[in-house]
């Protein structure tokens, strides 16, 4: 059975996505799981965007084995060399070129004329090539350029070395059918095509991405970029995890495979969605919560009888907890440890016991600890282990005829301790200002949210927000059995967040 090479780009074009951004330990964290995971090739950002992206690309190269570690390049010199610089150390280091292709593009962006781009791609391929065996090329918004002058552009870096030729539908501008014909016409027009590896990078503006990505591979592409839970710029990427399981689950009409271990996507959709805020809609094909609940009952009668008739994957298949065992406030560490591994944990001995702890002061205030529960515990454990200030206490006064007022102490780098309190128009509204009068960083709430976790009136709650600072958006997420609590900790979240980007 031929294999598709599985690309993931949630590092780079998944990060993208408004309010997504991510600290080099967090991106290190969703390597190690992707590594896990099992995909082939891990882009892990453009090291020329700054300090901080070269800094996570060289640090995932060092770390990660295994696995292909790509550093993204504009066709630029500087851009390539950077970007060898930080991959150079990885043990499969690649090289991802690009450069637009669009007439739009080339006229109204580039202000270049077909020819000069097609000398550049063939240009910067082959200086890339100096450098690194395995290099790719992505003629940018290739869906809305000319197929001929793709196919000319395709033809050209295979003769200067190129490994891999991505197509990209940059805008999601591209029909399935369409975007089908123009991979077909690659292989069917471009002498030598054979000799690299064709690749579809779909983005989901028409959400049209992975049925795009499936008639590429239909055609005979055999590399797919893709994120986990179809993050990405704007309207998103083709999701790693719907594109995989359609193979897996239609391997009687695609004949293809992928590497990737299906039992650990739900743990890393998860990691991804708690690392970037991003929740996952309760719909999401594959790991959304619904995915595999059944309210009709016609649906439940089926399903009880066997469960293939509703059920077209086994939710075990893609690392669905299966056991509803539940924990509570006499449950031991054992028991804990065990539910965890189960739940795709492994934490080390000093995170362990930090969880455990957690575990046991949310089982003091929770009659049963569900296993949504222990995923919010540990996801609020991580967000507090790089911690710029850290909620430390927090007092509140509110009611219907009263002021409300919130007392909020923080502790600050080298563990002093910062106190003060405001007045707001409620009392989340105090604590905010509160903080602000502490840590000092302008800045605009965007959008809050809040949904409880599991049911019942000692459920945890997580609180969403995102902040706006000099242009940028930055998520925050925190979760507390208290309300108000969880939205202290979710703007301390998102303020530190916007701190470790600024340095």
């Amino acid at each position: 059975m031929d294999k598709i090479i599985v690309f993931d780009t949630t590092l780079r074009d998944g990060e993208q996505a408004a309010g997504g951004t991510l600290n080099t330990q967090e991106k290190l964290e969703i390597a190690r799981q992707l590594a896990r995971l099992g995909v082939d090739v891990i882009e892990a950002g453009m090291p020329v965007n700054g300090p901080s992206d070269f800094e996570a690309v060289s640090t995932i190269s060092r770390e990660i084995r295994g696995c292909i570690v790509c550093g993204l390049a504009r066709a630029v010199p500087a851009d390539i060399e950077r970007a060898w610089d930080a991959v150079k150390s990885a043990e499969n280091p690649r090289l991802h070129v690009f450069l637009s292709a669009s007439d739009i593009h080339l006229m109204h962006q580039l202000k270049k004329s077909r020819e000069d781009v097609l000398a550049m791609a063939r240009q910067m391929v082959a200086l890339a090539k100096k450098h690194c065996a395995d290099v790719e090329f992505s003629p940018m918004d290739a869906s809305r350029a000319e197929p001929a002058y793709v196919c000319r552009i395709v033809e050209a870096v295979i003769g200067a070395g190129a490994t891999t030729v991505n197509i990209p539908d940059t805008v999601g501008y591209a029909i399935p059918s369409e975007f089908g014909d123009l991979i077909s016409g690659i292989f069917e027009k471009v002498p030598g095509a054979a000799k690299a590896v064709i690749s579809v990078h779909c983005h989901n503006d028409l959400g049209l991405a992975v049925a795009n990505s499936l008639e590429a591979v239909k055609r005979g592409a055999r590399q797919v970029e893709c994120t986990i839970n179809g993050i990405g710029e704007r309207a998103g990427n083709a999701s790693l995890e719907e594109i995989v399981m359609a193979l897996k689950t239609r391997s009687d009409l695609f004949g293809l495979g992928t590497g990737i271990d299906t039992r650990q996507i739900y743990r890393t959709s998860r990691l991804v969605s708690d690392l970037t805020g991003f929740p996952v809609q309760p719909n999401k094909a594959i790991v959304g919560a619904n995915a595999f609940r059944h309210q009709s009952g016609i649906h439940q009668d089926g399903i009880i009888k066997m469960p293939k008739t509703y059920e077209i994957m086994d939710p075990h298949q893609v690392g669905v907890p299966g056991s509803s065992l539940v924990l509570g406030k006499l449950s031991g560490r054992h028991a804990f440890k065990e539910r965890l591994a189960e739940l795709g944990y492994s934490l080390s001995d000093t995170d362990f016991e930090r969880a455990y702890t957690a575990f046991k002061e949310l089982a003091d205030k929770k009659k049963e600890v569900s296993d949504k529960d222990i995923e919010s515990l540990i996801a609020e454990e991580r967000r507090t282990t790089t911690e710029t200030y850290h909620l430390d206490r927090l007092q509140v006064t509110c009611g219907d005829r009263g002021i409300p007022t919130a007392a909020v102490r923080l502790i600050s780098p080298g563990d002093k301790v910062l106190a003060d309190a405001a007045l707001g128009t409620g009392p989340v509204d105090a604590v905010y200002r509160a903080i602000n009068r502490l840590v000092g960083v302008p800045n605009q709430l965007t959008e809050f949210s809040v949904k409880s976790v599991t049911e019942g009136i000692d459920a945890i709650g997580e609180v969403l927000i995102r902040i706006e600072s000099d242009g940028m958006s930055y998520t925050g997420r925190g979760a507390d059995t208290d309300i108000i609590v969880a939205s202290a900790k979710a703007y301390i979240n998102a303020l530190n967040r916007l701190l470790a980007v600024r340095g």
